[in-house]
């Protein structure tokens, strides 16, 4: 079995939340603010010959107008099912079909779908606290079980639970102001 090196327990840690965080900011940029971008919908997915395919994969997205997203699909015989993807997305728009393009005119938001949408980033930002606790978990089981083969001493154990601990902290902080963030653009009119 190989041996893990003190040094980089810390560092492979942060690479998890960093990667925890990224995720967050991509589920975040998916949840709609009344502004059209092409983050809302490039994430669909579309049936395609038979297979799974995201939109982005088989479509240009673009956003001429603060409130429209024009969708063009590479191939003309696709618009029928990017329609449909679209309708049973769950996400309360109505594309316009011209038979060539799609066009989504993104309406204002209401009082209550803002409500809705603040609720579902509170969720999605306490499943990323939860990540990153299961990590700092993780991170003081590595710890604890160098101490325990010898490869660091007990001063050496706390400054390492210690450090996992800051680095935790700081990374829920971030989160934190992310989702202060987010409500915001969701509630300004």
């Amino acid at each position: 079995m190989a041996t893990i090196d003190p040094a980089n327990v810390l560092d492979s840690l942060e690479e998890h939340m960093m990667k925890t965080e990224d995720s967050l900011q991509q589920s975040f940029s998916a949840i709609r603010t009344g502004k059209a971008s092409p983050a809302l919908v490039e994430g669909i997915m579309v049936e395609y010959y038979g297979t799974m395919t995201r939109l982005r994969d088989i479509a240009g997205i673009t956003a001429p107008e603060p409130r429209m997203l024009v969708i063009q699909p590479w191939d003309g015989s696709a618009v029928s099912k990017i329609e449909k993807a679209i309708l049973a997305s769950n996400l309360g728009i109505t594309p316009m079909n011209d038979g060539k393009l799609l066009r989504l005119p993104i309406p204002e938001l209401s009082e209550d779908r803002r409500a809705a949408l603040s609720k579902q980033a509170k969720g999605e930002t306490e499943e990323a606290k939860v990540a990153l606790r299961n990590l700092r978990r993780d991170g003081n089981e590595v710890a604890k079980k160098l101490q325990k083969d010898g490869e660091l001493t007990e001063d050496e154990l706390k400054k390492m639970l210690d450090d996992i601990q800051k680095l935790t902290d700081r990374y829920i902080a971030s989160l934190d102001s992310e989702l202060a963030a987010k409500e915001k653009e969701l509630m300004t009119v």
